[in-house]
């Protein structure tokens, strides 16, 4: 088995509502890297900054028929190598906040973004689909979306679950985002490969300003590689498996073996919490 697993990200900046220009754009991108796994931001293919259910309706994609889908399947078969990106989904008449993994062979694992932010939640259902790991050659590989970054939660289960690296699809809009995926790679010694939006986005349903600094977090915490703000480019690097499935942090202190789950029922408890889980108020949706 291969020791090492060639990551990538692309930072750019698409355009609202031209899906083919921006899948174009961000595959000319991923192009200029060598790299057996590429990440493309969240919602690459539609942009962001969405503003009214008809908008959401008309550029949602088949996960699997979409235009998203058949261009990243077109790549991955020419290029031998797996994509993640970020896209709008439809589903049986809901909206979903997605990222789908494809490789030679096509589709091989979509992922509906868990924790919404801000509008999201007007426009996308929250997501229905449990956390997984993915074969990707000799690589474990799981996704998580921008927000998702909020939740530890999430890293952790992928963790658990033997994730070498997380994809993170992202338009992160909190300049601190960044750091906290280091922490999240160290406290699982994983890599996570965030790919971010740079640049403004304005459009009648708002104003959204994107930090860019895409990166490959490392398993010890460090930012290996790590974009400008404000470029458009794509960049790769060897990430090593060994270093990520090590959980032995000496030779009497194990990262995971030492964990006490058993005392961690207050992380899934519904009653008796200071703040517990409410579903957010939900704007009607008008069908188109």
């Amino acid at each position: 088995m291969r020791g090492t697993f060639r990551i990538a990200y692309v930072q750019g900046r698409p355009r609202f509502g031209h899906v083919e220009e921006n899948l174009e754009r961000g595959l000319a991108l991923a192009a200029t890297v060598e790299a057996d796994l590429v990440v493309l931001p969240e919602l690459w293919s539609t942009g962001y900054v969405f503003s009214s259910p008809s908008e959401v309706a008309a550029l949602a994609e088949d996960a699997r028929t979409g235009a998203t889908a058949r261009a990243l399947a077109w790549a991955a078969r020419r290029e031998r190598r797996h994509y993640v990106a970020g896209f709008a989904e439809t589903a049986r008449g809901r909206y979903y906040n997605s990222a789908i993994l494809v490789g030679p062979s096509g589709v091989k694992a979509l992922y509906r973004k868990l924790h919404l932010f801000e509008r999201e939640q007007e426009w996308f259902e929250r997501g229905d689909l449990p956390l997984q790991v993915h074969r990707v050659g000799p690589a474990r590989v799981g996704m998580l979306i921008c927000y998702d970054w909020r939740y530890p939660e999430t890293a952790r289960v992928l963790a658990l679950q033997g994730a070498d690296v997380i994809a993170h699809p992202s338009n992160l809009v909190y300049p601190n985002a960044q750091d906290a995926m280091l922490t999240r790679a160290l406290e699982n010694r994983t890599y996570i490969l965030t790919a971010n939006r740079t640049g403004t986005e304005t459009r009648p349903g708002g104003r959204v300003p994107f930090t860019g600094r895409s990166q490959v977090a490392a398993p010890d915490g460090r930012a290996f590689l790590r974009a400008t703000k404000h470029a458009e480019t794509a960049a790769a690097m060897d990430a090593d498996l060994a270093l990520a499935r090590d959980k032995e942090l000496s030779p009497l202190t194990s990262l995971f073996a030492n964990r006490r789950p058993e005392l961690y029922g207050g992380l899934v408890a519904t009653r008796g919490l200071v703040h517990p889980p409410v579903r957010p108020a939900r704007t009607p949706r008008r069908r188109p």
